[in-house]
């Protein structure tokens, strides 16, 4: 650290505040950056630095790297950012915050925000809400919607050379990483990165690589009058932010999973493919157990390298401990798994998808099956909100029809791509449920048939009081049910017409 940065951190150190809202000052040291809360702003300088993934040695590249932060993180975060600004040193010797001087500096300047709403310390107190957990996948829906296009062969080396050098840094500390285990994840990342190259390369080609935000985990996320706003994105590498979306996405998976909110992070990833417009290919479901590998190791490798730099010898056993969490998780990610295909089936009321998401998280592979429903299917097809009630045309057999031929088709890519699937419909015939049954069967999935059942009253109350929902249904429709003919029932019947819990406690006792 040169002194001119010494002087930096010390104008820093004397700046003033009339903010009453806001404690004085606080300051905060990571590896790359110290931070500045003063009042109601943050004040962002990029220490001097060079390392295998980032420079900031020079002025110029300090300047350049400050100035990307802001347009990289403002489309997330116009909340947060505000603008680049150099520090200067004026006639009489003294700094100044954009004076008129030269710049011997520059800093990222930021609205402050309340750290207790990060979500990485959230995530210890309570589980996620599934409306916060919404809210997180319209977020990164957002977030790459906006995010320009890449390519897919770029990132495809990427994760080559990501593979070598978390090898080389597990084996750098054997005390925390088994050799053979280390062996082996590798060749394990080799062959399935191998056998993913032509699907990376055709979601590149669709436009699903894409310069994204690059480190989307919940530390990264703070919620900003109650709504989760995504901060600080990697502006020091294009390499490094730049990937599938479903990469991206992955990062926040991984971390909610390590976290123990598996049920947030199989919402997340379902109402994120379901709001996507980005992403209509079930079949890059494929590479997410590589993806949230990957993440889980790149984690792993920081947190043993963190582990090192600690003096004190608690936080060294907790950085150690985590290192070696992550390594399991990313172990456990590529672990083989058959795919199982759930219907659900019973009459509008049940409570069909309330059980879906119940049984969601704990059913196949990490971050858990898949949840399609015809309600969803329909609106996206119409492309309308899902809360948007749907034309009367929309309801027509042909209508119907090319909605069930579309959810068919996702389910056999989602079971073809090694993850389990959920669907709920009415299924009110025996052809509807045989059809299903012989879909499963088609990929040498798994199958278990459920049939909810819950009296006329309870399913008419139910319906009334839905909303914000993609179903449409109502009194009406549930009357027209009722007077289906559903033949011969070789599903389970559970009965929903107790609590959401009680229902899924059934309904478990079912599967295999």
């Amino acid at each position: 650290m040169d002194q001119s940065q010494n002087s930096v951190f010390q104008f820093f150190e004397e700046m003033g505040s009339d903010a009453s809202r806001q404690p004085a000052f606080e300051r905060i040291d990571t590896h790359a950056n110290v931070i500045f809360l003063i009042g109601d702003r943050a004040y962002k300088i990029k220490r001097a630095v060079r390392f295998p993934f980032l420079d900031y040695s020079t002025l110029p590249q300090r300047e350049a790297a400050c100035k990307a932060e802001i347009t990289f993180n403002q489309p997330n975060a116009p909340q947060i950012y505000r603008e680049a600004l150099p520090v200067t040193r004026e006639d009489d010797g003294q700094l100044a915050l954009d004076g008129t001087g030269d710049p011997v500096d520059w800093v990222v300047v930021m609205n402050r925000f309340e750290r207790q709403g990060e979500l990485d310390i959230l995530a210890g107190r309570i589980p996620f809400p599934d409306p916060l957990s919404d809210q997180l996948a319209r977020m990164m829906v957002a977030a790459h919607e906006a995010a320009p296009r890449r390519s897919g062969s770029g990132f495809f080396d990427e994760l080559e050379s990501y593979i070598e050098q978390n090898e080389a840094a597990f084996h750098e500390h054997p005390d925390l990483f088994p050799v053979e285990e280390v062996r082996h994840l590798s060749e394990q990342s080799r062959h399935l990165l191998a056998s993913l190259r032509e699907l990376i390369l055709k979601r590149g080609e669709m436009g699903l690589i894409r310069r994204c935000h690059g480190d989307a985990h919940l530390r990264n996320i703070v919620l900003i009058d109650e709504e989760p706003v995504l901060f600080d994105a990697v502006e020091f590498s294009d390499a490094i932010a730049t990937g599938d979306v479903l990469y991206d996405l992955a990062f926040l998976l991984m971390d909610l999973w390590e976290r123990g909110q598996s049920r947030s992070a199989n919402r997340v990833f379902n109402r994120y493919l379901d709001q996507s417009r980005l992403d209509t290919h079930a079949e890059g479901l494929a590479a997410l157990p590589f993806y949230l590998m990957m993440r889980a190791a790149i984690r792993s490798k920081i947190a043993a390298s963190a582990a090192l730099a600690q003096s004190d010898p608690g936080q060294q056993d907790t950085q150690k401990t985590l290192a070696q969490t992550y390594f399991g998780f990313a172990q456990s990610f590529l672990e083989p798994s058959r795919p199982d295909l759930i219907a659900i089936g019973g009459l509008s009321g049940t409570g069909k998808t309330t059980l879906a998401y119940e049984l969601a998280p704990d059913i196949g592979r990490a971050p858990g099956a898949r949840v399609l429903r015809t309600d969803v299917m329909r609106k996206r097809l119409l492309d309308i909100p899902e809360e948007q009630p749907a034309p009367k045309d929309a309801y027509t057999k042909e209508a119907s029809n090319r909605v069930y031929a579309e959810i068919d088709h996702a389910i056999r890519t989602v079971l073809a791509a090694g993850h389990s699937a959920i669907f709920d419909a009415v299924f009110a015939s025996e052809n509807e449920r045989e059809k299903i049954r012989r879909i499963a069967n088609s990929v040498e999935a798994g199958f278990t048939g459920l049939w909810l059942t819950a009296p006329a009253g309870t399913l008419k109350d139910r319906v009334s009081r839905r909303s914000g929902d993609a179903s449409d249904a109502t009194t009406a429709v549930v009357d027209t049910q009722l007077g289906y003919e559903t033949g011969k029932m070789t599903w389970a019947e559970i009965d929903a017409s107790q609590s959401p819990e009680q229902t899924a406690e059934a309904a478990r006792e079912e599967l295999p």
